[in-house]
């Protein structure tokens, strides 16, 4: 036999952002694929829908609200979790500006967010992912298109997406013999609640649009599909690289 299917049975995923968007569509898909998923959102009202739909699926949910930019309250939580196979570090945002009117609120709190929180989310689960030292595991940091070219207005968000492409090459190389994979998924524009928001000024709609040479947004299945595959030892000689699911933008 040579097709590796996708089974993530037995597996525990950690997701972060799992109330909305790739977080929750990809908790969904790993439920599916046999997971059982440890959902960490700041909204509680969200993973309770959440657990609703990953019933449907004969699912497993575990949640966790907690804010991961609170790195004392993430930790204390995280140490009480005895065993993570995957780790999907989703959560982040954006804040649309020009260069010249960047605020300094604004780039902190993405840097914060998008970089260092994912940075602290990702060491405290290596730890526990150390604790079982034969099996290993996946992790998958959601990158985007906007980490691999530029985009006017974005400047910030560039700089966050580059930096966890960066962060997923060192942790790759280094967790290699630990058995631990670090990739990336990196979309395109997918219509998430967050995506929705800038979608409401048209022009920029057409812009984002017109730079996809297939002429069409990814959707949540999309990428999902995409955590999925990484999460699986179907994807157990992939590490260090990125899943650019973006249509062709970054082809140009």
């Amino acid at each position: 036999m040579y097709l590796k299917k996708i089974n993530l049975r037995n597996k525990v995923a950690l997701v972060t952002g799992a109330g909305k968007g790739i977080g929750r569509a990809s908790s969904i898909a790993m439920a599916e694929a046999g997971a059982t998923i440890i959902g960490i959102s700041r909204t509680s009202s969200d993973l309770d829908k959440l657990q609703k739909d990953i019933k449907k699926v004969k699912g497993k949910l575990i949640k966790i609200t907690c804010d991961i930019m609170d790195y004392y309250d993430l930790s204390s939580k995280l140490k009480k979790i005895k065993k993570v196979d995957i780790l999907l570090n989703n959560a982040g945002t954006n804040i649309p500006e020009p260069f010249e009117k960047i605020k300094q609120k604004s780039m902190n709190y993405l840097v914060d967010l998008n970089i260092k929180a994912a940075f602290n989310v990702a060491q405290l689960t290596v730890l526990i992912m150390l604790k079982n030292k034969k099996k290993g595991g996946s992790i998958i940091n959601v990158s985007s298109q906007l980490g691999h070219v530029g985009m006017s207005g974005r400047n910030v968000y560039n700089m966050t997406k580059f930096g966890i492409e960066g962060l997923t090459k060192g942790m790759s190389v280094e967790l290699a013999t630990k058995n631990i994979r670090v990739n990336t998924v990196a979309p395109t524009f997918v219509e998430t609640p967050m995506v929705k928001r800038f979608f409401k000024n048209k022009k920029f709609k057409k812009l984002a649009l017109s730079n996809i040479p297939m002429g069409k947004f990814a959707t949540e299945s999309d990428v999902a599909t995409a955590v999925c595959f990484l999460a699986s030892d179907s994807a157990s000689m992939i590490t260090g690289t990125s899943i650019v699911i973006d249509g062709g933008w970054t082809a140009k």
